[in-house]
């Protein structure tokens, strides 16, 4: 399987993806630390996440995938929502709690 199927299957098959570096017990830096702690905030505990630090292919591939340049990356839903800056403003503006009410059916955190 190539990398962009595989990366597509894994934003398909799981509600919440979150690409980075590291995982959520352990992240590698800021920015996926920041990422991993706006999930937690809205009371989304447990997610899938591929640690991109273990696979160069997939490191590359999702920049690729989302043509967008850095890690993390979040998918609600098999969307692309954005990097930590966009999840840390939809945050703070209450935009992310609502997409993840109406893409999870959950109440915002």
């Amino acid at each position: 399987m190539d990398v962009q199927q595989l990366i597509k299957e894994q934003v398909s098959a799981h509600p919440v993806v979150l690409y980075m570096k590291g995982t959520p017990q352990f992240p590698q830096c800021g920015f996926s630390q920041l990422a991993t702690q706006v999930l937690h905030a809205c009371g989304v505990n447990e997610f899938f996440s591929v640690n991109v630090l273990e696979n160069p292919d997939i490191r590359q591939g999702i920049k690729d995938f989302a043509n967008w340049p850095t890690i993390p990356q979040l998918y609600v839903a098999g969307e692309f929502v954005g990097g930590s800056d966009i999840v840390k403003e939809m945050y703070q503006s209450g935009e992310l709690q609502k997409l993840l009410a109406e893409k999870l059916g959950k109440q915002p955190a």
